[in-house]
């Protein structure tokens, strides 16, 4: 009864205030207080060797937003979503599987390739509603690219 009774108190706090964070580490506390504004709370973050070829690579597949800084991180933004970009050396390398909508997968797909990904999957409708293919950067991150056809469940 007690875990209810808990719950209840952040769920009630939560609706009263839509800007309060509420999760098991910031119960109570104000997002601003904690991440920059606009940031969500979990960003992606690869860190791979020719960091800056990478963000380019990004860029022009994904259309996104950002650019390379040498000194920090490069933090791209992809329709809303945000990924930070890390020259490897002084953290260890460490790629990612990332499933990203856009609004062609078709599209998305061949400029993925011509920018020198390598095909796992060609795209395909799947039962669930998405159109999908799948690549592999010449770093070694894998990208589901994806476009809600709405022909599936949710």
């Amino acid at each position: 009864m007690a875990v209810d009774t808990a719950i209840y108190s952040v769920l009630h706090i939560a609706f009263k205030r839509k800007s309060l964070v509420v999760n098991a580490m910031n119960v109570g506390r104000d997002s601003r207080d904690f991440k920059p504004e606009g940031w969500p709370t979990v960003i992606t973050r690869i860190v791979i060797p020719e960091a800056a070829q990478f963000v380019e690579f990004v860029k022009s597949v994904f259309q996104a937003t950002g650019d390379y800084h040498p000194e920090r991180p490069a933090v791209l933004n992809i329709g809303g979503s945000l990924l930070m970009i890390s020259d490897a050396g002084i953290r260890e390398r460490a790629t990612a599987f990332l499933y990203v909508y856009v609004t062609n997968t078709d599209d998305t797909y061949k400029r993925a390739l011509q920018a020198g990904a390598r095909s796992l999957e060609e795209p395909r409708d799947l039962p669930y509603g998405d159109r999908r293919g799948m690549v592999e950067d010449r770093w070694g991150n894998i990208w589901q690219i994806a476009t809600y056809l709405g022909t599936g469940p949710t």
